[in-house]
């Protein structure tokens, strides 16, 4: 997973480019970036900025995206017009989401958008974005409207939807009385609000650690709502860990993704870019999953609440991680795990006489069950084959096995599941079997 941030350089590391690329790597997503503007701050004071030249910005845009695969875009502090233009000529054309977070101003007291620059941010930014994210004061600039009710902050969504943004994000934190922080958003044409504690001190570094986050969860493919609340968690979190470092503001510290859904996101995303790999996707498509230690139900296991589908010649990820997500295959790792600990993660893919004669000869152990053994009670309770099967093959084995398979019965198809510890793991035996 690959997440672009546009942004400026925060020496403190606290918010801007650096601060993006932490929470990046809590998600498991490989960061990367373009810098916009240099700034002079510490946790104290700001200084100066310098903008970074929109040819420069321009190439650093084009140079990113002819060579990797970016999932979201995430785009910050943008300090002057030729800036904004140049941002807007090198992504007008593309079908990336783009997560826009309005920065006008440090909490350390700098300026980080010169105001000739705003009527173009509004024009030029805002009807690129998949969703924007302001905070209070933001929104009332962006809205051109006083806010001081949620009611007002629906009206600013709207007004700010109008401008182009495909949905919208208005985050409630300078709202000074409540015990609670309400954020509202504009998802299409329907609102949510979110609420968490209000913090009761002020640090540097949320708002960007917010919009990062999303970003993050946007790109593997999570609904919005799903992605605003992990986002939202993420970065209260992160808050209650703040760190003081200098002789000002506490900085936020990022706290570590969910390393199920990382390594699985790392591993699926691998799993899609194997040449050749659409050739191995059964027609009721595929599942990845890896569960917890000591998973107990399907909930304890995470997997693709869709699919990965075949798509031609190529393969994409349809719907996104959720534990609970999968119900087959997962239930195939349960059983597995119930006799073998170690073993908390499979895939399925489609059954070949060549894939099993292939893997035998790479030394991978293949056992298998009979579909037409199946008792009765067990065909007619949905979803409880695959527990069935793998109990049976199991059952008296004092290893596990890589590999099982079945050759299908009326009306079911032929499959092939693989196991291993992990994600990792299951792709390296993937890759025996296919190459």
């Amino acid at each position: 997973m690959h997440t672009l941030s546009i942004a400026g350089s925060d020496p403190s590391s606290g918010a801007g480019i650096q601060g993006d690329m932490k929470t990046f790597s809590a998600f498991g997503a490989y960061g990367l970036s373009v810098i916009t503007a240099v700034t002079s701050q510490n946790t104290s004071r700001f200084f100066s900025v310098e903008p970074v030249s929109s040819s420069l910005v321009k190439s650093q845009i084009r140079l990113i995206l002819e060579d990797l695969h970016i999932d979201a875009i995430k785009i910050g502090m943008v300090y002057d017009k030729q800036t904004v233009r140049a941002i807007h000529s090198e992504l007008e054309k593309i079908k990336i989401p783009i997560i826009l977070d309005p920065i006008f101003k440090s909490t350390t007291g700098g300026i980080l958008q010169k105001e000739d620059a705003f009527s173009d941010f509004k024009k030029l930014l805002i009807p690129l974005s998949y969703i924007i994210t302001p905070n209070i004061m933001e929104a009332e600039k962006i809205a051109n409207i006083k806010i001081e009710s949620l009611k007002d902050m629906k009206n600013a969504a709207l007004k700010i939807q109008k401008m182009g943004a495909k949905n919208v994000i208005i985050k409630g934190g300078h709202f000074l009385k409540g015990d609670k922080v309400t954020d509202v958003l504009l998802d299409g044409k329907k609102f949510s609000i979110f609420s968490h504690e209000r913090m009761k001190f002020e640090s540097h570094g949320g708002g960007c650690t917010f919009s990062a986050a999303l970003c993050a969860n946007i790109a593997r493919g999570k609904r919005l709502s799903d992605s605003i609340n992990s986002a939202r968690l993420f970065t209260v979190e992160s808050m209650k860990n703040s760190i003081k470092i200098g002789r000002g503001l506490e900085i936020i510290k990022q706290t570590k993704g969910d390393e199920i859904e990382n390594q699985l996101s790392d591993a699926i995303s691998e799993f899609c870019s194997i040449k050749s790999i659409f050739e191995y996707i059964p027609e009721c498509q595929t599942n990845f999953v890896y569960s917890i230690s000591g998973p107990m139900t399907l909930k304890d296991v995470m997997g693709l609440e869709g699919r990965i589908v075949r798509t031609g010649k190529f393969v994409t990820v349809a719907g996104h991680l959720k534990y609970g997500g999968s119900k087959h295959v997962a239930s195939a790792v349960l059983e597995m795990t119930r006799k073998f600990p170690s073993m908390r993660s499979g895939v399925n893919i489609r059954y070949d006489d060549k894939t099993i004669k292939k893997a035998i000869s790479k030394g991978l152990k293949v056992s298998s069950y009979d579909r037409k053994n199946e008792p009765e009670k067990i065909r007619e309770k949905e979803g409880s084959t695959i527990s069935w099967g793998i109990k049976i093959v199991i059952t008296n084995s004092k290893t596990p096995p890589d590999i099982v398979f079945h050759k299908g019965g009326f009306g079911k198809e032929a499959m092939i599941l693989i196991f291993g510890k992990n994600p990792t793991e299951v792709l390296r035996k993937i890759l025996k079997i296919i190459r």
